[in-house]
């Protein structure tokens, strides 16, 4: 028989750095999940993507387990890392702040590729340039 779902914790930790304070503490207490093992788990699968910022959703069961899946990093994250910018536009669509490559927007669609809704490549790289857009980041061909 299936485990009873209570619920469903939607979090952005930093990669292995997921530790019983705010955000991480009162949103799993609350829930009644063991903090520790949840910070202890999630900083040993992350260990790659340390200080990136990683989506994780938890599924929270009725005797108080938990599983969880980690999604790959924001395309956000991955299109100020390729401009090598600390943020976007203050004003997206009048001021642009940086440009990408082609190449890049394609690499970074293939990395979010599994977490994105887009048939082949050539849609995800459409996503991939339209938030590159709306933070006033351009794609040069």
């Amino acid at each position: 028989m299936a485990k009873e779902i209570t619920g469903y914790v939607k979090l952005q930790i930093k990669g292995g750095q997921a530790n019983p304070a705010p955000p991480v503490g009162p949103a799993l207490g609350q829930r009644g999940i063991n903090i520790m093992e949840f910070c202890k788990s999630f900083n040993e699968k992350t260990k790659s993507l340390m200080g990136k910022p990683v989506p994780v959703v938890i599924t929270v069961y009725k005797d108080k387990k938990f599983d969880f899946v980690i999604k790959s990093p924001p395309a956000s994250h991955f299109i100020k890392e390729a401009a090598k910018l600390k943020g976007g536009s203050k004003e997206p669509g009048r001021v642009i702040v940086g440009s990408i490559t082609l190449k890049q927007a394609e690499k970074i669609a293939l990395d979010k590729m599994k977490d994105l809704n887009a048939f082949d490549l050539k849609e995800a790289v459409k996503i991939i340039s339209g938030s590159a857009k709306s933070m006033g980041i351009e794609v040069k061909d």
